[in-house]
């Protein structure tokens, strides 16, 4: 009986021993398919692991690389769901959150983005991707005050972060300061000559408050350094239509249209030309 024991044992620790290699093989041979980009095959592979050692200390680690795969699978509930089991078993982690906001984001989830990067600056303050992000939502929500707090943390940290000094001349012209968002975006064109967005923000803005000829001359900074530029070449139609010049706008509508957009958008513009 004695010997049947040990045997018995040792056959239980051969079979655990198998098992454990087992789920590390296949999460290597997982992580090898997301290195050749057999994103399928690693989701399923990573699945298989996670229903053979469903209490694996690692699996925190496994629903966040399969959350990170699903999304460039482009399945974004299920990434949303296994990010949210990989915080169920570790709620603090920063980049669990952040992957998992990010994905809120894109589906126009707010709140819960909100919520998730609330936890990330409580257990970062500094956090910079929080910030901005927390930020934007801010914005949509008319919250600007809350927006520039948030801006001002990033710039203490980083002078010169682009996305947050943009930030803050939209808040400023949100907030009737029109002065002082052209000044910033001035600033930001001689920072970044280079940019096409900045060339374009600052010609949007200069379209709204009136001052067009200037709006013009930003958008063809824009088309000397992107040619391709469709969106320029309709704004540019917008801006010769108010002007009366319609032939011109006519010229950049059409010019527009052999860049990709289509006809019958810009079909009532047409008209307008004539």
């Amino acid at each position: 009986m004695k010997y049947l024991v040990l045997i018995l044992c040792s056959i239980f620790s051969s079979v655990c021993v198998l098992q454990a290699q087992s789920y590390n093989e296949i999460v290597e041979q997982a992580m090898e398919c997301v290195k050749k980009d057999s994103l399928v095959q690693a989701e399923q592979l990573f699945r298989k692991a996670l229903k053979l050692e469903p209490n694996n200390a690692r699996n925190a680690l496994l629903f966040s690389n399969l959350g990170t795969v699903q999304k460039r699978l482009g399945k974004t509930d299920e990434a949303i769901e296994s990010y949210s089991l990989a915080l169920n078993i570790i709620p603090y982690s920063t980049a669990m959150l952040l992957n998992r906001a990010a994905l809120y984001l894109e589906k126009d989830l707010l709140q819960k983005a909100y919520l998730d990067y609330c936890n990330v600056i409580d257990l970062v303050p500094k956090n910079q991707e929080a910030r901005l992000f927390r930020a934007y939502i801010y914005m949509q929500r008319r919250e600007y005050k809350e927006a520039r707090v948030d801006y001002n943390v990033v710039l203490e940290q980083d002078v010169k972060n682009k996305t947050a000094r943009i930030g803050l001349a939209m808040l400023d012209e949100k907030e009737g300061r029109f002065q002082s968002a052209m000044d910033a975006m001035n600033r930001l064109v001689s920072d970044y000559p280079q940019d096409v967005s900045v060339w374009k923000m600052r010609a949007n803005m200069e379209w709204e408050h009136g001052q067009l000829d200037a709006a013009l001359y930003d958008l063809d900074e824009v088309l000397k350094l992107d040619a391709r530029d469709a969106a320029s070449y309709v704004m540019k139609g917008d801006i010769y239509l108010e002007l009366k010049r319609k032939s011109e706008a006519r010229d950049a509508y059409e010019k527009a249209i052999t860049l990709g957009v289509s006809r019958a958008e810009l079909l009532e513009k047409l008209k307008q030309c004539k």
